[in-house]
């Protein structure tokens, strides 16, 4: 994030978060983007990038969409705002409630609006803490979350975050919550522990934590199916599965973070398809109006609706919700971009160019800096190393994953370095010709890389 006509403190910011150059954007500022078209952006100098995470893992139809454009437009002439509060809606907000009980699993039939993921996750607090009060459940309010998991910045979303630079100065945790170990084998698993074992470790901490809390104070786990900018983690196998018998057999709700995942990421409308989970909330964000507009939905079971809507006939209102929560601009454009996802089968190319992407990133496979390559359908991650035969972790963490994202600059390619994970999470229109020109020019970052790191005294030669 840039924080505009600002530069305090610059060498902590650098220190604490993992994507951003503090001194280069002191002094030289911001790269100031202008244009977009298909999978390219371009800056206000004329430079022309693929961008190779879709803006914010969530440009699924690609920059320039004119039907995106159209459709905001006509929506802005006709109802440009208005509120779905005091029993009213509109048609838009209506209609895409509609199709999305329709497209997510047919469990979830309930659908509440807001304005961002982050939003999304904190309502979807308050929902469960609204519940429990209602069932008479006052003291089960605590969550379990992972660390390395993000579900967003607010107050309380963010500490469900299990980032350390989205906590760092913020006093957060704020909320009663507890970060269990991260679902990644490479850097977490014993030696020898196998994907399985690995799983049932994890389960078992999972379980140790709730009988230490006490099985009637913990309200919900949350988890996103694959972890997005924590450093695309695919669970180990077998994971999913533990977690959800643990959840059952203790009444705790189960909430999936799909604003990254959602509408085709993994190579199936929904990566809780890919993974086998029956959520009980499922977020959706990013990728529902490709960040076209501003817009999430939470659903939700039938079951938590009516005793929410109970409740709230109870005490005369459900005190909670946004001016702008399913306004008909976003709604309207979020309707649109669905249809082209579905119209243009993207959820099929995700599946199909994911395995081109995979398949061309695994030649890096015995680069002297790469450890781990790992994704799922369109994203994917490169892990660097300073050891790769013991997995070692460069130090200081992150310096040479900063080096890579600026270096991809120069040779055209928007990429973005999770520490020293580099992670891919291109639109979803993108073709195996433009899955191989992205990959080629971050082949020659990564031999810039080298070369860097070797003069930096980073790796041997």
């Amino acid at each position: 994030m840039t924080i505009h006509n600002s530069t305090a403190e610059l060498d902590k910011a650098a220190h604490l978060h993992p994507y951003t150059n503090a001194r280069k954007l002191e002094a030289e500022g911001p790269r100031v983007m202008a244009q977009g078209d298909g999978v390219y952006v371009r800056d206000a100098q004329g430079n022309e990038y693929i961008e190779g995470l879709a803006g914010l893992w969530s440009v699924a139809v690609g920059f320039g969409q004119q039907r995106l454009v159209d459709a905001a437009a006509q929506q802005m002439a006709q109802l440009p705002y208005y509120h779905v509060f005091a029993q009213k809606t509109h048609g838009p907000a209506a209609r895409l409630a509609d199709k999305l009980v329709e497209m997510t699993p047919e469990h979830l039939t309930k659908v509440f609006f807001t304005n961002s993921g982050s939003e999304a996750n904190d309502t979807v607090i308050k929902l469960i803490w609204f519940l429990n009060n209602a069932l008479g459940r006052p003291g089960k309010k605590k969550f379990i979350a992972r660390t390395g998991g993000y579900h967003g910045i607010t107050i309380a979303s963010g500490s469900l975050t299990g980032l350390p630079w989205n906590h760092a100065g913020f006093d957060l945790p704020a909320i009663p919550v507890r970060h269990v170990t991260t679902p990644h084998a490479y850097f977490f698993a014993n030696d020898g522990e196998s994907e399985e074992q690995f799983a049932q470790r994890l389960a078992d901490e999972i379980e140790a934590v709730i009988q230490e809390e006490g099985p009637d104070t913990i309200a919900a786990f949350i988890g996103e199916p694959l972890i997005g900018a924590g450093g695309v983690l695919v669970p180990p196998a077998g994971y999913w599965e533990k977690v959800q018998a643990i959840c059952k057999k203790h009444d705790i709700l189960l909430i999936a973070d799909e604003v990254i995942t959602g509408f085709g990421r993994t190579g199936k409308m929904f990566a809780c398809e890919t993974f086998g989970i029956t959520p009980d909330f499922m977020v959706l964000s990013k990728q529902l109006t490709s960040s076209y507009q501003p817009l999430a939905a939470i659903m939700m079971t039938d079951a938590i609706y009516q005793t929410i809507a109970d409740h709230s006939e109870k005490l005369g209102t459900l005190g909670h919700g946004f001016t702008g929560t399913g306004h008909p601009v976003a709604t309207a454009v979020g309707l649109e971009n669905l249809a082209i996802i579905e119209e243009q089968n993207l959820v099929e190319n995700a599946a199909a160019m994911g395995r081109v992407l995979r398949a061309e990133l695994a030649r890096f496979a015995d680069h002297p800096l790469v450890g781990e390559i790992r994704g799922e359908g369109l994203i994917a991650a490169v892990q660097l190393v300073a050891d790769k035969a013991t997995r070692t972790r460069f130090d200081p963490e992150g310096k040479l994953g900063a080096y890579v994202f600026e270096r991809a600059h120069d040779h055209g390619l928007i990429i973005r370095n999770i520490k020293d994970a580099i992670a891919f999470c291109p639109p979803l229109i993108i073709t195996e010709d433009q899955v191989r020109e992205m990959v080629s020019r971050f082949a020659a970052t990564l031999d810039d890389t080298l070369a860097y790191a070797r003069a930096e005294g980073m790796v041997a030669g």
